[in-house]
């Protein structure tokens, strides 16, 4: 498996997508709820492997979830959960997109780069330093490339 590390440095290297329609919005969950926090991970992750915390408790998620260091936007369309991201501040004053993803029924209507937008500029309206994520040839098949094309560059792969 190769993993990628992906940065953005500044602001103005963001390429934006538009929302495909008026029924994508994108609300951050600002009451903290770690019940969300797993049931995103899992409507999400559980198409591309997302097992490292299956098995957490809900001390586990609540510690997880409940930091100001963590964020939880959430994708609907139509009213309807389709997606998510997470936003972690690190000590350096970066910003991780530490989750990010379109539910699976909803990936055939093109959400992942208007949502991948959002999860850059409010990275960014957090007062980031830097931008960054990494994902794995196990992801989606348009996930680095999605990546690349809102102005991501990799800035390092490891092999695992």
């Amino acid at each position: 498996m190769t993993i990628y590390y992906l940065e953005m440095t500044q602001p103005e290297s963001l390429r934006p997508k538009l929302a495909p329609s008026e029924d994508a919005q994108v609300t951050e969950c600002q009451q903290q709820q770690f019940e969300l926090n797993r049931f995103f991970y899992q409507y999400v992750g559980s198409a591309w492997q997302w097992f490292d915390k299956a098995q957490w408790s809900d001390q586990q998620w609540r510690d997880y979830a409940h930091r100001a260091q963590l964020r939880l936007f959430m994708l609907t369309w139509k009213g309807s959960p389709a997606g998510y991201f997470e936003l972690e501040k690190q000590a350096d004053d970066s910003v991780q997109i530490a989750y990010f993803g379109v539910a699976p029924g909803f990936l055939d209507l093109k959400l992942g780069g208007y949502l991948l937008t959002q999860a850059i500029e409010q990275a960014w309206q957090w007062q980031a330093t830097r931008v960054w994520v990494h994902t794995c040839d196990l992801d989606h098949p348009h996930a680095l490339s999605n990546y690349q094309a809102r102005g991501m560059m990799v800035y390092k792969t490891e092999q695992d």
